[in-house]
């Protein structure tokens, strides 16, 4: 079985991350990262695709996604330990689809650069990409290294700067459906010219999936939290329920006080509810749109560190991958390996582009994690982790199917070549393995 060739050693001489997140700062990692800057962004998009009743793609992106989430709870408990995805998936077939999520942490945090340094930030200063990339970049890894319990301390303010920014498109929407200027009636409209209700709420639910899929973070830290048993599946949930909730508002407000083609057309579409309202600045709501911008490229940096670490130590990646500062027992040579080809793919690629390649990235590695659920069932794992209905991980495996089939072919095109690579970086440490153990068999017969 693969897991049997895989490096699981205990050896308390190994360096570890260290314990320090509470529930409480769990659950504020987990509610910051999903509430990054996905909905500032993709609300006009999925109006594009489902027509006005924005809600209901939110709504159905969010019980998919709690499929998912289910069993990463199981997983992650299970396994409390840095690697997420990548362990649970090494553990029950190999190491590919840690590459794959590797590559999603990647191009990730390089959107969320290239979202950084667009339509929010050009209404205080127009600067260079480029400059801005290799700053914002820098700066996070900085914060990142200095290490977790900080970065999640900072990520607290930052999820509450969020969380008053969406109250604020809320309580707007509300005030203009109060003076007769909204139009409650877009909030029943599903469905666009070329696309039926049924095909509308799926190719709108794919663009909002992306909104919910930071919780795959927070696996990630699970070795650096206390008691990951208890704390992980209270945060998990709980902040999944309160990031729904508040999406599924947003929808409603903004649907509803903005025509849908102006929120379409829109690269800011919450800007459109503060300007139709009118009351509040707009750079101030561009300064808050920031901020959740570089909270989810903060979180995401921690993910793709972890996880690097995390397959570093599993014999994945370049032993060198495990070096941690001395004082901070963070992964600083993890942190700046997955930061270079973050600030490369900035440079590169647009918005778009990397948002629908992680989308699909992340629909394949859930897929993976959904199956990793069931075939390791067989194994004990930590005593008294958390368990899930064996139903729900196989409609968690559907859902990912089912939502793969609204990705455009030319996105499946992009994502297969970063498969590709995956697989042959995957064979590598196993080829190798394969060596080390020939010799040592080799040197104990001629012994």
């Amino acid at each position: 079985m693969p897991h049997a060739e895989t490096n699981t050693s205990n050896d308390a001489s190994q360096p570890r991350l260290r314990r320090v997140l509470s529930t409480r700062l769990l659950y504020f990692f987990i509610l910051g990262d999903v509430l990054g800057a996905g909905v500032y962004v993709l609300v006009g998009q999925v109006a594009t695709a489902s027509g006005g009743a924005v809600w209901v793609p939110l709504l159905t992106a969010l019980l998919l996604a709690l499929l998912t989430a289910a069993s990463y709870a199981e997983l992650a408990t299970k396994y409390p330990r840095a690697g997420g995805a990548s362990h649970y998936a090494t553990l029950a077939f190999g190491p590919a689809a840690g590459f794959c999520m590797l590559a999603a942490g990647i191009v990730s945090t390089a959107a969320l650069t290239r979202g950084f340094a667009g339509d929010y930030l050009s209404a205080f200063v127009t600067l260079p990409v480029a400059l801005v990339a290799v700053v914002f970049l820098v700066v996070l890894a900085l914060v990142n290294a200095r290490g977790v319990k900080e970065s999640t301390r900072a990520n607290v303010v930052a999820t509450l700067i969020e969380l008053g920014g969406l109250a604020v498109v809320v309580v707007l929407g509300a005030w203009l459906l109060l003076r007769g200027d909204g139009d409650p009636g877009r909030l029943t409209r599903l469905g666009t010219p070329e696309k039926g209700a049924a095909a509308a709420v799926l190719g709108g639910s794919v663009l909002a999936y992306y909104s919910f899929v930071g919780f795959e973070t927070s696996v990630n830290v699970a070795e650096e939290t206390r008691d990951p048993r208890r704390a992980y599946p209270r945060a998990l949930f709980g902040a999944l329920a309160t990031a729904g909730t508040v999406y599924v508002l947003v929808g409603i407000a903004a649907s509803a006080a903005v025509p849908t083609e102006v929120l379409a057309r829109s690269s800011g579409p919450l800007l459109e509810v503060v300007h139709a309202a009118g009351g509040v600045p707009p750079r101030l709501f561009s300064a808050i749109a920031l901020v959740a911008v570089a909270n989810g490229a903060l979180l995401t940096g921690i993910m793709a560190s972890r996880l690097a670490y995390g397959m570093a130590r599993d014999g994945l990646l370049p032993a060198a991958l495990t070096r941690l500062l001395p004082r901070r027992r963070t992964p600083w040579a993890a942190i700046a390996a997955t930061t270079v080809p973050a600030l490369s793919l900035a440079l590169t690629g647009s918005v778009a582009t990397l948002a629908s390649t992680l989308v699909l990235l992340l629909l394949v590695v859930f897929l993976i994690v959904n199956t990793a659920v069931l075939v390791l069932r067989r194994e004990e794992g930590t005593p008294g982790h958390f368990r899930v209905p064996s139903v729900l991980p196989v409609l968690g495996l559907v859902s990912c199917v089912l939502l793969a089939t609204q990705v455009e072919a030319e996105v499946w095109l992009r994502t297969a070549v970063v498969l590709g690579v995956a697989a042959v970086l995957a064979v590598v440490p196993a080829v190798r393995r394969r060596r080390a153990d020939r010799a040592n068999r080799d040197g104990q017969d001629g012994g």
